[in-house]
């Protein structure tokens, strides 16, 4: 008996001292998080390739040095560690910079002589935003980063926001559009796209399922397409290319009873035939931090360092049946007062589109190839696998739980 009671005393003395000494976990809060940059080298090199968690995709920059990358951790965080995993073309000098509002910066840690490689930072921030500033390039190309991960202590409390994402670069332009011109190539006015690879006028879902991605998550399969933008007639195509599923403006009752979007669900948001700001139009442009400029259905001059910003919400509420229609909208309604209408009765996960275009000062030599900003419209060919959707819808959406890219909180 005595031996035995030694024993337990020995064993809750072990556990009391491995507690005292326990350490909250170390959390990754930066990948699969919304990313965006001041410019990027090519369409192969966008910011949210930093934060994918993939070795071997990688953001880098324009030529120049006051370049920055910045992550969106989705709601104020501590942090205290970030590691960099430089490509060959890495920074001398940069600095660790956080932000609560995304405007006004502060700087947490700061190196003049950095050798690239992958660098372990200890520092002490706290914020929303977090971004890395180059102040000095150590080659003659730009910043290159395999990664920029952003550790905390503990990741804070999870938000209650329902939403998950995907963040999807640009691909390619054609004048074809799948929904609208099926089999009709050419048809359609030029379009930019994202995420499935090879979309073009004869595409069909599984075509998309069995297509490479720009996006991350790259289970997302899915397509999605604009009207090209242009500047002085020169295509300008966005850096900053988020895709967020929300569950909002509808109640709370509504959102724990969202369906997954269907496999091969068609939509088409916005009005490609608007004839003025006031037609018919759902689309606003913004300027990216920037809110004073205000926002409206055209575009709007934003002050130089800012960036156009395009937001489109996509219906929420299916008719339980169709997966496109004559109109390529009549499936799909949006809510009234809090609810899908009788009509369309199965609510779904919203879709808002969030493009950032690296264009600022006079609107004058701004157009879409459907005419002005007012025409602003985007098409969503879903191709998500069935699986993954409904997880990501019964995980996040339903228990309005805020997911990264990966479907986690």
């Amino acid at each position: 008996m005595k031996r035995a009671l030694l024993t337990v005393l020995a064993v809750l003395g072990a556990f009391l001292v491995a507690s005292g000494n326990a350490q909250a976990a170390e959390t990754l809060l930066s990948q699969g998080r919304p990313a965006l940059a001041s410019s990027t080298e090519n369409a192969g090199t966008p910011a949210a390739a930093a934060v994918d968690g993939n070795n071997g995709t990688r953001w880098a920059s324009s030529f120049t040095d006051n370049q920055w990358l910045r992550i969106d951790l989705g709601s104020t965080q501590s942090f205290n560690r970030v590691l960099l995993r430089w490509e060959a073309a890495y920074a001398r000098g940069f600095q660790i910079q956080t932000s609560s509002t995304g405007n006004e910066w502060t700087t947490v840690q700061t190196t003049t002589n950095g050798t690239g490689g992958e660098q372990n930072l200890t520092v002490n921030g706290s914020g929303r935003y977090v971004r890395i500033l180059i102040t000095e390039r150590a080659t003659q190309y730009g910043a290159s980063l395999w990664e920029f991960q952003v550790y905390g202590g503990t990741g804070g409390p999870i938000v209650r926001v329902a939403e998950f994402l995907a963040d999807c670069a640009y691909t390619h332009r054609l004048p074809d559009d799948p929904i609208v011109f099926p089999n009709m190539p050419g048809a359609s006015h030029m379009h930019s796209f994202f995420g499935a690879t090879v979309t073009n006028a004869n595409t069909t879902v599984d075509d998309l399922a069995n297509s490479p991605t720009s996006c991350n998550p790259s289970i997302d399969r899915s397509s999605y397409w604009v009207p090209t933008f242009y500047s002085n007639n020169q295509p300008v195509e966005p850096t900053g290319t988020t895709f967020y599923y929300l569950g909002e403006g509808v109640r709370d009752d509504v959102i724990a009873r969202t369906q997954p979007l269907p496999y091969g669900l068609r939509i088409v948001a916005g009005n490609a035939k608007a004839t003025g700001p006031n037609d018919n139009t759902i689309s606003r442009w913004s300027c990216l931090h920037a809110g004073d400029a205000g926002s409206g259905h055209d575009f709007i001059t934003c002050p130089a360092g800012s960036m156009l910003e395009s937001y489109l919400d996509f219906p929420q509420c299916w008719n339980g049946r169709d997966l496109d229609s004559p109109d390529h909208k009549s499936h799909m309604a949006y809510p009234v007062n809090g609810d899908c209408p009788a009509t369309h009765p199965v609510p779904v996960p919203k879709l808002r589109q969030v493009l950032r275009y690296p264009v600022s000062g006079s609107t004058a030599g701004f157009r879409l190839a459907s005419g002005g900003g007012f025409t602003m419209h985007g098409d969503f060919f879903n191709a998500w696998p069935v699986d993954e959707m409904a997880r990501r819808v019964n995980d996040c959406i339903r228990p309005i739980i805020k997911c990264g890219a990966d479907g986690h909180p």
